[in-house]
């Protein structure tokens, strides 16, 4: 039998080498997409983990969307979702201080040839201001204690369970307490801030300041309430 044309041969090779390059292309296009579809699954495992968590929050929506964007820092952790709310709380009260000292600041500063000039009622709001700058600054500080502390809490589970040491768990127990201790005296702070008004009779409450202080304090202690919430959620 005579061998095939030159022409006929050219064409099978090409039409070997165009089914390998597609092949290897299917191939390529499947690997790519398998670290996109990973990538959605966890996504989805952590907003649903987020989603049954806040759920047992007093401010569910409020803990969903202010933690939803730290979703991949906590994916599926307990421990790592009080610390990412912690945070949250912390950043909140900062920037309410930071605003408290900015009210007191436009008012004159609480200083006393402002507040004698203004009267005795310009007083005792300039007094609760400072008060609640001070009691503010101190709870931020005091979540952010928290976080600290959470931090390490996770730290040292994952050592523990890696090494397996004995009174592993006592720590943890610790550590949480110290967690939780730290956020509930934040909110007392918070709800400080909110008496000094109360006390200062209505004319102070009834004021400008007074309620934009306590819009403030009930949306800080959302956050605080919430980051407590998830800290006694930890399982141990």
């Amino acid at each position: 039998m005579a061998p095939p044309p030159p022409r006929t041969i050219s064409l099978c090779l090409f039409l070997l080498l165009a089914m390998a390059a597609a092949s290897a292309t299917q191939a390529t296009a499947a690997e790519a997409a398998a670290p996109c579809s990973t990538t959605k699954t966890e996504s989805t495992s952590s907003s649903s983990f987020l989603r049954a968590r806040c759920a047992t929050t007093r401010y569910p929506d409020v803990c969903y969307d202010s933690l939803l964007p730290y979703a991949s820092t906590f994916q599926t952790s307990h421990v790592k979702l009080a610390v990412a709310a912690a945070d949250v709380a912390a950043a909140h009260l900062r920037a309410f201080s930071a605003r408290v000292k900015d009210m007191l600041l436009h008012r004159g500063g609480g200083s006393e040839e402002a507040a004698a000039s203004s009267g005795g009622g310009a007083a005792r709001v300039d007094a609760v201001l400072h008060d609640c700058a001070s009691t503010i600054s101190a709870a931020a500080n005091l979540a952010k204690r928290s976080s600290a502390e959470l931090t390490r809490l996770d730290a040292d589970t994952a050592a523990s369970t890696e090494t397996s040491t004995s009174g592993g768990s006592r720590q943890a127990r610790w550590q949480l307490s110290n967690a939780k201790t730290w956020l509930s005296a934040a909110m007392t702070n918070e709800g400080t801030c909110s008496d000094g008004f109360e006390d200062a009779g209505a004319a102070a409450t009834a004021s400008p300041a007074g309620k934009e202080v306590a819009a403030g304090v009930a949306s800080v202690t959302q956050h605080t309430s919430n980051a407590l919430a998830l800290v006694n959620g930890i399982p141990l």
